[in-house]
């Protein structure tokens, strides 16, 4: 007789690395397209126009990786300090950690005798990683991971920038900020429902989330512009 399968999709282990592609590319189209778009409503050159997207997206790279990587650096060195708690206990009183274990497994659902053995046995194969991830939560699929964090951060804000970047390279000049923010809004789109999607979400209002608070940054950008007019 032939089995019947069950096939489960689930999604949270996508958080982390979704999060940070999610935020770097529409922080870059959004960052760089307002540059772009407010520079351009200021009347400002092509040549001008242009340099200030590639600054914006070298620059803005640089911080989405410096910023990354100090804030995961931070995670990791909680995490560090306090294995080396754990270290250090389970060197010096043994007995407590193994009833600390006991504790959280029969906490879970587990009986004393079984959770007592489950702890024993844990203990016996590597009982700092018993530890880890039972009573700090730490795994090693979700240990911090600055380099590739900081990478992973600049990557995605340069994909993302590119877009208003070839948008002021390639439009008439005349047309830059409106082709500019017509092209974001349709890149916003994409990407919010590409995201929403891979999380479970509905794409559309993924879509329509990040268009609106897109729209908002330009048209914000677009009114500093005309108060700075360059051509006047």
């Amino acid at each position: 007789m032939s089995r019947s399968r069950h096939p489960e999709v689930h999604r949270s282990d996508r958080v982390g690395w979704l999060r940070a592609a999610v935020l770097g590319a529409n922080d870059g189209i959004v960052s760089v397209a307002g540059l772009v778009v407010g520079i351009a409503a200021s009347g400002a050159s092509a040549s001008t126009v242009l340099a200030t997207g590639i600054a914006g997206t070298v620059a803005g790279a640089m911080s989405m990786a410096a910023g990354e990587y100090v804030s995961v650096q931070s995670q990791a060195d909680t995490e560090l300090a306090d294995l080396a708690v754990e270290q250090r206990e389970l060197h010096e009183d043994p007995h407590s950690e193994l009833e600390e274990l006991v504790a959280i497994y029969h906490h879970r659902g587990l009986s004393v005798a079984l959770a007592r053995e489950v702890a024993v046995q844990l203990t016996a194969h590597d009982a700092l990683a018993a530890h880890a991830r039972d009573e700090l939560g730490i795994t090693e699929e979700l240990r911090a991971r600055p380099l590739q964090a900081a990478l992973a951060s600049a990557g995605a804000f340069i994909s993302g920038a590119a877009l208003p970047v070839l948008a002021a390279l390639l439009a008439p000049h005349a047309h830059v900020a409106q082709i500019t923010t017509a092209t974001t809004l349709v890149g916003l789109g994409v990407t919010g429902a590409m995201a929403a999607r891979a999380g479970g979400a509905p794409p559309l209002r993924g879509a329509l989330r990040v268009m609106f608070w897109g729209a908002l940054a330009m048209g914000a950008a677009a009114l500093i512009g005309q108060l700075f007019d360059t051509a006047a």
